[in-house]
């Protein structure tokens, strides 16, 4: 994966072609696609039709550089620093965790279930986050002692790295996308039993 391409760089255009006002050449430049990519994602086309993944949540984009490129038809898009590729710490060969990062864990969850909750199980999260699946599935159903209300990245708290969330990310996004076709087919498959019942 190049240095300067953003997490999910499909799935990110979709984000930015649906929540910005920027030029399709500078999403395309900046998500490094074909920019007859970025025009059949902005027509609807059945191949692009994905859940869009908000850059500035994960910390690649800010509402600021968006604005300033928005403004500016012939500025480029800046990657932001990826802060997870700088933290070294190795969560999986280190089963202490120090009590800062015990007490942010939760924030954590609760950020990765507010962004991807419906493409990653709660036992993927709690594998990215070094936590449990009973912990991960009692903070998504809201059954904390004291509601969380602030998020964090994992990335940002050394929980994760940048890789392993891309790589949990785009395995989810696979996984729906393929649930969504069959659907699609059995729907189908149904409404043409229908209509030779109806002939019939």
């Amino acid at each position: 994966m190049s240095e300067n391409k953003p997490l999910m760089p499909l799935a990110t255009a979709v984000w930015l072609v649906d929540n910005t006002a920027l030029s399709f050449a500078q999403i395309s430049q900046f998500c490094q696609l074909h920019e007859l990519e970025v025009q059949s994602i902005a027509d609807g086309e059945e191949a692009y039709k994905m859940q869009g993944l908000n850059p500035i949540a994960s910390g690649q984009l800010t509402m600021d550089e968006i604005k300033r490129c928005e403004n500016d038809s012939s500025a480029a898009l800046q990657l932001q620093n990826k802060k997870s590729e700088t933290i070294q710490t190795n969560i999986k060969a280190k089963k202490y965790l120090p009590l800062s990062v015990r007490q942010e864990r939760p924030k954590a969850i609760a950020w990765l279930i507010r962004e991807y909750g419906k493409i990653m199980t709660d036992t993927q999260i709690a594998k990215l986050t070094s936590s449990t699946k009973p912990t991960v599935a009692n903070i998504r159903a809201g059954n904390q002692s004291q509601p969380i209300t602030e998020f964090r990245n994992p990335m940002d708290l050394g929980l994760c790295t940048y890789e392993e969330l891309e790589q949990l990310v785009e395995k989810g996004q696979r996984k729906a996308d393929k649930e969504q076709k069959a659907k699609e087919k059995e729907k189908a498959a149904q409404a043409a039993a229908t209509s030779a019942t109806t002939v019939s």
